[in-house]
Order: C-alpha cells, then sequence, then structure tokens
C-alpha cells in the first residue's frame, strides 16, 4: 500500500535509479541532503553550488569585510549567512529524522504555498534499503550515480528561471517517530498542480539479511504521516 496522501500528478516526469545491493546506513540522509543542494542551485534560488559558497561564506566571514570576494554575489551579507544556517541546521534535524524512523518520501516545495507549490520535487525511498556498511554499497559513488542519471535525463534545462522564492521540506516517517523538531501534517495531501519531478531510489540484487527495511516485511504505510520542517528556505540571488 502506498504511503498515505499520494495523489500522483500524470504526467510528470520521474527519474529511476536502482543500486545493484543495500547501501551503508545513513545513506537515505545524504541522498535527501544533496538532492536539495542541488535542486536550489539548479532552480536559481543559490548563486553558487553550496558547497562552494559555503566555502566562500565562511572566507568573508573570516575576513570581516569580504575584499577580494565578488561583490555581485553578496557572500557576506546577512540574507547568505541566514540561508547557509538554515540549511546547516535543517541537515542535522534531517540526519535525527532518519536515525528515528523508515522515511519513504521527501518533498521539496518551490514557491506557491504547501497547498500549491510552483514546484515540487519528491524523493522516493519505498525500494530503498540500507545495510551493514561491510556488506552494503559506499554512499559516495551511490551519490555520483544518482547525480549521472540525473545528468543523463537532463531534467532541468527546459525549465524557465524561477525567481528568488521560498522552499519548504516535508518528511514522510512513522507518526510515533517521537522527532520533535519537525511538525506533523496529519491530513496533508501531495499537491496535484504544479510542475513535479520525483525521483525514486530503489535496491535490487541479493540483500543481506541485516538490511533495513528487509523485503519479507514490509512496513504498514499507514502509520507514516507527513512532517514539515518549521523553517521556510529564502533563496538569494547574484
Amino acid at each position: 500500500m502506498r504511503p498515505q496522501g499520494d495523489r500522483s500528478v500524470l504526467g510528470s516526469p520521474a527519474v529511476a535509479v536502482a543500486f545493484p545491493g543495500a547501501v551503508c546506513r545513513g545513506s537515505g540522509y545524504r541522498f535527501a541532503c544533496e538532492l536539495l543542494k542541488h535542486v536550489l542551485h539548479q532552480r536559481n534560488q543559490l548563486p553558487l553550488p553550496y558547497e562552494q559558497l559555503a566555502y566562500f561564506c565562511r572566507r568573508a566571514a573570516q575576513d570581516g569585510d569580504g575584499i577580494g570576494k565578488p561583490h555581485s554575489l553578496g557572500l557576506a551579507s546577512r540574507k547568505c549567512q541566514q540561508l547557509l544556517r538554515e540549511l546547516e541546521g535543517l541537515f542535522q534535524h534531517l540526519e535525527v529524522m532518519f536515525s528515528l524512523t523508515l522515511v519513504p518520501r521527501v518533498l521539496f516545495l518551490l514557491g506557491g504555498n504547501i497547498m500549491n507549490p510552483k514546484e515540487l520535487y519528491e524523493l522516493n525511498l519505498e525500494g530503498f534499503c540500507e545495510g551493514a556498511a561491510e556488506e552494503s554499497l559506499q554512499t559516495a559513488p551511490c551519490v555520483r550515480q544518482l547525480f549521472h542519471r540525473l545528468f543523463v535525463a537532463d531534467v532541468f534545462s527546459e525549465l524557465k528561471a524561477l525567481p528568488v522564492t521560498g522552499t519548504l521540506v516535508l518528511v514522510q516517517g512513522h507518526r510515533d517517530c517521537g522527532v520533535e523538531w519537525f511538525r506533523p501534517k496529519l491530513n496533508y495531501q501531495v499537491p496535484t498542480r504544479g510542475r513535479k519531478l520525483t525521483v525514486k531510489l530503489s535496491c535490487h540484487g541479493d540483500l543481506h539479511v541485516s538490511a533495513s527495511p528487509p523485503r519479507h516485511t514490509a512496513p504498514d504505510w499507514e502509520d507514516y504521516v507527513w512532517f514539515q520542517a518549521p523553517v521556510t528556505l529564502k533563496g538569494i540571488s547574484e
């Protein structure tokens, strides 16, 4: 059974990546963070890729006045510092969330509002499995495989430029997982309007008995609800 609140957008593009086995524990969290960074940059909410922006921002803060840094990027600006702090905090709370519960789906909503975003990006992890390090695929090459697949699919090139806007993050988890920072949205329905891209990750092949979730005990998705991050990520322009 599909998780609660799924109403697929007909005709929406999808990118599927199948790994030949379970991936190291903690990989689901890494995929969510890396995909969010990528979407924010590709959709003009970050003037540079996240790692470059964070590097220049740290350098500007250390220098005090940002001398020698590209003035047009505003790398030492208050808005840039705030966005990076919010992203770093979000990543930390996502890691906690992934440690407390299976996470079958993650949503990034750009523009509009929670019920009617301009663009919606879904990371689908229902068929994804994690396992012990010695028995599983390493995270880094799997992340590279994901981004190679996104590059080949060329899902962003034909999109019109998106103005600076807000981004909301929602995560699906067990209703009794005990997470405190995220806010439960018990009756939330995934929007059917706006542009949607689904990135679906799955694991195939001979999965070890320690893989999570075990293939012979599929979770009861009826007990999974949406949780919203209590922060709106406000994009910055050059």
